[in-house]
């Protein structure tokens, strides 16, 4: 037996958390991802950097690093991904406001990331029905060094943000 429905009798199936969900404390993991060498070629390229250190194996060895060097914006990017994925920000997400970055240690081909999250900040935002979260996000490999951490800051749906609401 099917049933009719419209859109906005049915619910999603994921739906991420408001601010009022992300309590100061919070702490949650993704899940991991192996850097591979089509994911340093792709976005080298993509992105222009055209630095040797990324391209020319040697060159990167001449500076000490013992494998294929990914771009501190690669691994950032694929750790902002692996957050989204968990679907925390999904439908509830409204804006980056900004964020502070740093690179703690070299990321290879080959290696395996993840991110720990944790809620640093937590406050309604000077419009209704909006919040503004701020949380520091560890980038861990395999071996659980840190080799990246931001902190971005987040304007977050709060539970009673409507459709209206300006």
């Amino acid at each position: 037996m099917t049933t009719e429905h419209t859109v906005t009798d049915v619910p999603p199936l994921v739906r991420g958390l408001t601010y009022e969900d992300m309590p100061v404390g919070q702490v949650f993991r993704t899940a991991r991802r192996t850097v591979t060498e089509t994911d340093l070629v792709n976005f080298v390229t993509w992105g222009g950097f055209t630095e040797p250190l990324f391209w020319d194996a040697s060159h990167a060895a001449e500076g000490g690093y013992t494998g294929r060097l990914v771009p501190g914006g690669l691994t950032y990017c694929l750790a902002e991904g692996l957050v989204l994925q968990t679907n925390v920000l999904h439908g509830t997400g409204l804006a980056f406001l900004h964020m502070e970055l740093s690179v703690r240690g070299p990321v290879y081909v080959g290696d395996t990331v993840y991110a720990v999250v944790e809620t640093t900040g937590n406050r309604p935002s000077s419009k209704p029905g909006r919040g503004v979260v701020t949380s520091r996000i560890s980038v861990r490999n395999q071996r659980d060094e840190e080799v990246l951490v931001y902190t971005p800051v987040r304007l977050i749906r709060g539970r009673d943000y409507g459709a209206g609401t300006p």
